[in-house]
């Protein structure tokens, strides 16, 4: 199972207790959740946010992604039932300090990858900082992680 299958974050939101390679595993999962969904927060998925978040995911987990990997994770079926905020409060819980906020910054990355910042994303980003309780300290990177 990839890590667009999201099998660590639908386990974890089902109460379910995790291992630490499974801790490594869910911050992979959700990394691709957030990245992927931002990707279209605005309605408008540009090529070079895709190809940012495969960038980005490879970087950070050492998993090559595709385009595809992409787009199911960013389904919106998955997220009919529970909202984005609600998964991410839930995993948020079981990830590492460092690992939520290289989301946060992550995420960033992201929305900024196009050159065109919109009040669609800000929101989006807002949305994710808060679900994932990180301070605005820890956003502006004044912490270490």
């Amino acid at each position: 199972m990839g890590i667009a299958d999201l099998g660590k974050v639908l386990k974890i939101f089902g109460g379910s207790e995790i291992s630490a390679e499974e801790q490594q595993e869910l911050f992979q999962e959700v990394l691709l959740m957030v990245l992927a969904r931002a990707s279209s927060s605005d309605s408008s998925i540009q090529r070079i946010e895709v190809k940012t978040i495969q960038e980005i995911v490879e970087r950070e987990t050492g998993n090559a992604i595709t385009e595809q990997d992409v787009r199911r994770a960013a389904r919106t079926e998955l997220y009919e039932t529970t909202p984005l905020d609600k998964y991410l409060a839930g995993s948020g819980r079981r990830l590492l300090d460092r690992d939520r906020i290289a989301i946060v910054h992550l995420l960033a990355e992201v929305i900024r990858s196009d050159t065109e910042v919109s009040v669609l994303e800000i929101d989006f980003f807002n949305m994710v900082a808060g679900a994932l309780k990180a301070t605005p300290a820890e956003v502006a990177g004044l912490l270490a992680g």
